[in-house]
């Protein structure tokens, strides 16, 4: 095993060398990871950014898009990984009666070619040059799984038995209580594995983000193998070989060697931008506690990067960093742009700890409100004698869809009115609770060069990408 990881280590030196050397003296690539939790708009930011960078009519606050000359979509590069459906999300939100695209469930890449002119001194000295945006989407679940890697079965399982303790969703689980020092035998792993995974399932449903192991909730090719037949189990002093709490030590080891490991190895780490995207108003609707849930696994996603600058030179040595780190939150449309100010404080109150750690790295990020699609108009409203500003969009009902004008509740001007009570474990919001509400995508019409209508898509792709353009 020591020898062939040493074999692997070097084998992928050789490689980032290449690639490394490639990248800095003829066409450069940008490698963007999107992630982000159970619906918070992976597919649509990534099909609503590429469409914008195509048709850039809505980009002006990208400072780079005078620049760009033509944007065009080539072969991925990768022929191991499934390609990102662009045609098929662009032609789901485009459509006469236009819906959401099905969500990310596993890895998939796009390749976007962008021709730009140079800028500056040298500008009239140089032809255009070509500048690769790989797209890399994968599922948030799989990112928290990477915190995984340095926790053992034992820590993991205490983690995750304290937190279900106050969990209703977790009562099925917990009645089973099996014996830890107790023989092995299958039909009882295969039950305990099956009431995990249904706990993980209806925690994502409350709002809850802490929802390791990520494969439980989208195995694929994996689904019902051991490595996917695990539970956390209360520790015993000295397990015997071949008892419950061993063998469910050992298929924890396993996957993480056998599915986290390699995803690290082969993905995560060649990425130089990432962006992760949250849904904080719905973590805000759950209540308290699923905001302090999404708080710390914040905290814990970073904890997965390895954040920093690139420099020929470092990656020749050390490998790929993530220089720039974008936290977003999604689905500003569901709210008045006069409260976008709060939602982008409350984002940037989330992430405290996460952007001190990584900006003490050397990386950049940055936390702002978005969306990447807009589904709503504003209005403003009568109401008591004042007006009341509202969105209006689509919603689904029995016999279709039709128009609603929403007012979810008003965002605190200051997020320790949200996180406070969410830190000391409230069980419910004081002063009232703020409301979510589901729009569909709205019909649109688009003219020559514009891409589709949004919030904000322009200043997040000057942050994550505009510094190489």
């Amino acid at each position: 095993m020591i020898i062939n990881d040493i074999a692997d280590a070097l084998t992928r030196s050789v490689e980032t060398v290449q690639s490394t050397v490639s990248e800095a003296l003829f066409e450069p690539v940008i490698r963007l990871g999107v992630t982000g939790l159970s619906r918070a708009g992976k597919t649509v930011f990534i099909t609503s950014l590429v469409a914008n960078l195509m048709d850039r009519a809505r980009m002006p606050g990208l400072a780079a898009a005078p620049l760009i000359q033509a944007a065009y979509l080539q072969p991925q590069p990768d022929d191991t990984i499934p390609r990102f459906a662009f045609e098929d999300h662009y032609g789901a939100l485009t459509a006469p009666t236009p819906h959401w695209p099905e969500g990310t469930r596993q890895i998939s890449q796009l390749r976007l070619s962008l021709r730009v002119q140079p800028s500056g001194l040298l500008s009239g000295l140089s032809g255009p040059r070509v500048v690769h945006l790989d797209i890399i989407d994968y599922p948030g679940e799989w990112l928290l799984d990477l915190a995984l890697l340095d926790r053992s079965y034992a820590d993991w399982s205490d983690l995750v038995l304290t937190r279900m303790a106050q969990r209703d969703s977790a009562k099925p689980f917990l009645a089973l209580a099996p014996d830890p020092a107790s023989d092995h035998d299958e039909p009882t792993a295969k039950a305990l594995a099956t009431a995990f995974t249904a706990y993980l399932h209806a925690a994502r449903s409350a709002g809850y983000s802490d929802l390791t192991p990520g494969r439980f909730l989208l195995p694929g090719e994996l689904e019902g193998s051991p490595v996917l037949t695990f539970a956390p189990l209360s520790g015993v002093e000295r397990a015997k070989r071949g008892s419950l709490y061993r063998e469910m030590e050992r298929r924890y080891e396993a996957y993480k060697s056998r599915v986290v490991k390699p995803f690290f190895r082969d993905h995560f780490a060649r990425l130089d931008r990432q962006v992760v995207l949250v849904d904080a108003l719905g973590a805000i609707n759950a209540g308290p506690r699923a905001l302090e849930d999404l708080r710390q696994t914040m905290a814990d996603i970073l904890t997965a990067f390895r954040p920093g600058r690139n420099s020929l030179l470092g990656q020749l040595v050390r490998g790929k960093r993530v220089e720039r780190i974008l936290f977003a939150a999604t689905k500003a449309d569901h709210i008045h742009h006069t409260q976008h100010g709060q939602l982008t404080a409350i984002m940037d109150a989330l992430v405290d700890d996460a952007r001190r750690r990584a900006d003490f790295a050397g990386a950049k990020t940055q936390a702002m409100s978005l969306a990447a699609l807009r589904a709503t108009t504003e209005d403003m409203l009568p109401h008591d004698g004042a007006d009341l500003p509202v969105v209006r969009g689509r919603i689904a009902t029995d016999t279709g869809d039709k128009q609603a004008a929403f007012y979810p509740g008003e965002l605190p001007t200051d997020p320790n009115v949200l996180l406070g009570p969410a830190r000391a474990g409230a069980p419910k919001w004081l002063d009232g609770d703020f409301q979510a509400m589901r729009f569909l995508p709205q019909r649109i019409t688009l003219n020559p060069g514009e891409g589709p209508p949004h919030i904000r898509l322009d200043r997040a792709a000057d942050f994550l990408i505009g510094d190489k353009l």
